[in-house]
């Protein structure tokens, strides 16, 4: 699953036979647990068990590193499968992407040796940590500082909205270390769970992806090895934004998968469903709804496909397209599952069936990453530069 051309009309055997296995492994070993897991605001452990056991967690890791080698558009179709069913399940594998690219394009070979291997087998997960209450979108704003102190670095601050933290053993971390460089004063860290003066705070209580946990992480001169820096001091901001290139099209194909769930449940629904003496699925105003969402839906997973396989070919200007993908997407998942409650009537309004959670997930993909706002001037400044 290396370096795939991607077809518009058809993937490769590799690719579709991966999304045969990962949606049989989602519908027997996630989806059962989906709506408990939402219920309770509990990590999905089966959930990743069983993505462990297959080597669906990370399957993006390089074979050099123990991982399975696959390409940009492979980790999608996994995340796409996996969220089709559960979203906050889908976050294992999309956040120890997020967490790992940072590593995989500007980490030295040591560290990558350090830190890759133990997310290859399972052992690990990884979180990444950029916002802070008060640097957001503007993320360049960020307070947590590093300095050197002999040959460690040394943390303090407080970064927010961390997905998975309390279950990763890793966190890349983006902290200033020349306040009077601005963006090019920031560095990127690796911190290790177990470091000294590393704390994890209470989760949040949230709308949707209840069973992923977000909460914000401390350092109080939290002390971390030398050699844990990601890159050249300085080019963090410039990393941050290069995974966002990378990993913006993982949102989309989150998004995608929470609206296939959404359709494949309403379709299945009005087929069953009766009213006026027949289903409702004979009638035009209906059809129309299913026409629509179908439509978006592969339109949606047409463009995440294409950015997602020009960044794995290293395209440059990744910018528009990351941007395009993740927004459209995300808009297409809220609408869909939006619709998809409609359908439903007032049972789709009920925790009896999984649209409505599948609602309150898709809200988040036009959030995170980058607020579907953000998105939008990223394709303006690239079509105005």
């Amino acid at each position: 699953m290396q370096n795939a051309d991607f077809d518009a009309y058809r993937l490769s055997e590799e690719h579709e036979a991966l999304r045969e296995a990962v949606r049989a492994l989602a519908e027997k070993e996630i989806a059962p647990y989906a709506a408990e897991v939402d219920e309770h605001a509990r990590f999905p452990v089966e959930a990743r068990e069983a993505l462990v056991k297959a080597g669906f967690q990370a399957v993006h890791i390089p074979e050099e590193y123990g991982g399975e080698g696959a390409d940009e558009l492979a980790a999608c179709i996994v995340i796409e499968e996996v969220a089709r069913v559960c979203a906050s399940s889908s976050l294992i594998p999309a956040v120890n992407g997020l967490g790992s690219v940072p590593i995989l394009l500007s980490a030295s070979e040591e560290l990558k040796k350090q830190v890759l291997p133990s997310l290859a087998s399972g052992e690990a997960m990884i979180s990444y940590a950029l916002s802070e209450r008060e640097a957001g979108s503007d993320a360049a704003s960020m307070r947590t500082r590093a300095r050197r102190d002999g040959d460690d670095w040394v943390l303090n601050g407080t970064k927010c909205w961390i997905t998975n933290a309390g279950e990763s053993t890793w966190y890349t971390v983006m902290a200033v270390t020349d306040p009077e460089k601005k963006a090019n004063g920031i560095s990127a860290f690796v911190v290790h769970k177990d470091d000294p003066g590393f704390e994890v705070g209470p989760k949040e209580r949230k709308l949707g992806i209840a069973g992923s946990p977000t909460r914000e992480i401390y350092f109080q001169d939290c002390r971390i090895p030398g050699d844990r820096i990601i890159g050249a001091e300085g080019t963090g901001f410039k990393t941050a934004l290069a995974t966002l290139d990378h990993t913006r099209p993982t949102i989309g194909a989150q998004a995608v998968g929470i609206a296939q769930g959404a359709l494949d449940q309403a379709v299945a629904y009005v087929k069953e469903r009766r009213q006026f003496g027949k289903t409702i699925g004979e009638f035009q105003g209906v059809q129309f709804m299913l026409a629509d969402m179908a439509m978006k839906v592969e339109a949606s997973r047409q463009l995440v496909y294409v950015a997602s396989s020009r960044a794995e070919r290293g395209e440059k200007n990744l910018g528009f397209i990351s941007s395009a993908a993740k927004c459209l997407a995300s808009d297409t998942a809220m609408q869909v599952t939006t619709d998809a409650v409609q359908l439903f009537g007032g049972a789709g309004f009920t925790k009896d069936f999984p649209v409505e959670r599948m609602m309150r997930d898709a809200k988040i993909t036009q959030i995170y990453e980058g607020t579907n706002q953000v998105q939008r001037m990223v394709m303006a400044r690239s079509l105005l530069r």
